[in-house]
């Protein structure tokens, strides 16, 4: 599997997700409810209502391919339901997400940049 940085991308559908629903049910919410490419370079990531389980759906241009994640004991702390379908990630909050953080409540320090050196 690639890693999360050889995507461009990584979309988190917000609402849950009927996990009886493999790799043809899920494109179908990328481009119906996500309004997104499901060929793109990017992860697609959905969560079950229990919020136990993770479901990454990406294209490596020879077919899709799906990856499942279970915990055991916790919860995967998912985003709040909002008027959007989706939401964008970036590789950190997608790590802070695996790790069980919770990335509406986190940010990373702004970048900065600078013009010279004083």
């Amino acid at each position: 599997m690639k890693s999360a940085t050889d995507f461009e991308l990584i979309y988190l559908h917000r609402d849950p997700v009927d996990f009886r629903k493999s790799i043809n049910g899920l494109t179908v919410i990328v481009e119906q409810e996500m309004a997104l490419s499901p060929f793109s370079e990017a992860l697609f990531v959905f969560c079950n209502k229990a919020r136990d389980k993770l479901k990454v759906l990406y294209w490596d241009n020879t077919g899709f391919a799906l990856w499942y994640k279970r915990l055991e004991k916790e919860k995967f702390k998912w985003p709040k339901k909002h008027s959007q379908a989706m939401m964008a990630l970036t590789e950190q909050q997608w790590c802070w997400l695996l790790s069980g953080l919770d990335i509406s409540r986190m940010q990373g320090h702004q970048a900065i940049t600078f013009e010279r050196v004083r």
